[in-house]
């Protein structure tokens, strides 16, 4: 068996390289409390929550550790705060319970330890339930059907809906993007007086155009994150079928579920694949999903306020032109490559929680030029493979470097290169409505 000195130094060595490692501060943290040392674990869930304040993970062990000390006021601070969320982890009323027996409180102990038990049957403390005079034999029957409803509302839950714990400060660069997303989408949920003082409603649509890889599924994920709404990804899967008719009725039960949970972002990746120009349509089926979706964006049967509706696509040439009518997609927003700026960003991003030396972040974006976000994951993904090789064969980790990023970099061409010599063509030749004027601006044409 490792002796638990040598764990903990083996676990304090690796937070030296990797300081901003959230998952093995917990570890450490976690090992300290185990090992009846709850100051020390106090100080590492405090440095891990400096770097995820929201995580309800950490919050507990903190609870614990103050628990332990007998530090029960600060305890309560956090656990009561645990509790009134709606996604509050069982241990938390565990905890609350214990707390509450401490402060004499026993019939507000009782009912939380109730709750603990109702989330997880397999947290039942005969000591605890003998002190606070519940009989757990009644109340294992009691739960047993609770914990069955449980598990068949689990099952039964959709899986197309969910809740992005991401934000804006998780994507790198692309600020004046973001800043028209937070003008059309985020600002009217803040300041609703104040929009509807000017008669602009909540919702519309984006249409996000740029080279694959640069961030658009990711941005809108982080838009539900940052106004903490429901996100559904709809891809061309879950629409169109073989049946006549189906496609549209699969797409008007999305748009309904998405005004069902309202607010609610409705994220359509690869939308030129259901929202093709109809002139270049054969088939009249093809030419119906269309006006469905049209019909949908319009909210002709019902309304789509508090529905934010978001769209990307590589090819917004083959887009028909009603979709950018006003009041549907009306706003539409070129995703550039990151800049030097915003690939540095990435680049920090990418490397946060992993063992690294003193990385000069300016001077690998310097040498990523043209790069999408894609293609420096890409970088990362090579440099640390070749880093596990070299472990593997000296039998220590050792942290990636600016060299092995800059090496890494140097295999691997951009791939927005090939997009860009398409977009030039129509950005040239088929721009009568000026749509694609960013694409100009960016090539310096």
């Amino acid at each position: 068996m490792a002796d638990p000195s040598d764990t903990l130094r083996a676990l304090r060595e690796a937070l030296r390289f990797s300081p901003e490692n959230i998952p093995l501060r917990q570890h450490l943290a976690d090992t300290l409390l185990s090992q009846g040392q709850p100051e020390a674990a106090e100080q590492e869930y405090c440095q891990a929550l400096a770097l995820a304040p929201e995580d309800s993970t950490l919050k507990l062990g903190l609870a614990r550790a103050f628990y332990q000390q007998g530090k029960d006021s600060q305890a309560l601070v956090i656990v009561e705060n645990l509790v009134q969320q709606s996604d509050s982890p069982a241990q938390a009323y565990l905890l609350h319970a214990r707390l509450l027996l401490r402060a004499e409180d026993t019939e507000a102990a009782v009912h939380q330890f109730r709750q603990a038990l109702e989330q997880d049957p397999s947290l039942q403390d005969a000591d605890l339930a003998d002190r606070l005079g519940v009989r757990t034999d009644n109340l294992s029957e009691e739960l047993s059907d609770v914990f069955a409803q449980a598990q068949s509302e689990v099952t039964t839950a959709d899986p197309t809906l969910e809740r992005p714990t991401i934000s804006f400060q998780e994507v790198g660069g692309m600020e004046s993007v973001k800043e028209e997303i937070r003008l059309k989408i985020i600002h009217p949920l803040n300041y609703p007086q104040l929009y509807q003082a000017y008669g602009k409603t909540i919702g519309g649509g984006i249409l996000m155009y740029g080279p694959p890889g640069c961030g658009k599924t990711h941005l809108a994920r982080a838009t539900a994150g940052e106004i903490r709404a429901k996100f559904i990804a709809v891809g061309i899967n879950d629409i169109l079928d073989m049946w006549l008719g189906n496609s549209e009725k699969n797409l008007h039960e999305r748009f309904d579920q998405a005004r069902r949970n309202r607010p609610c972002v409705l994220f359509f990746d690869e939308v030129d694949a259901l929202a093709a120009n109809r002139s270049d349509l054969r088939y009249s089926a093809s030419r119906q999903i269309i006006n469905q979706f049209l019909a949908e964006l319009d909210g002709v049967q019902s309304s789509n306020e508090g529905v934010l509706i978001l769209a990307a696509t590589n090819a917004p040439w083959h887009l028909d032109a009603a979709f950018r009518r006003p009041g549907r997609f009306d706003r539409i927003l070129f995703v550039p490559p990151p800049d030097a700026q915003a690939r540095a960003s990435i680049l920090r991003l990418l490397c946060r929680g992993k063992p690294v030396e003193e990385i000069d972040y300016a001077y690998l974006s310097k040498k990523t030029e043209h790069f999408s976000g894609a293609d420096l994951k890409a970088v990362l993904d090579l440099a640390v493979e070749k880093k596990l090789q070299e472990a593997m064969k000296a039998g220590v980790p050792k942290p990636l470097t600016t060299r092995d990023l800059v090496t890494a970099a140097s295999t691997l061409k951009p791939s927005t290169r090939e997009w860009f010599a398409t977009a030039r063509n129509y950005a040239l030749h088929a721009n009568q409505g000026g749509i694609y004027d960013d694409i100009l601006k960016y090539l310096k044409l």
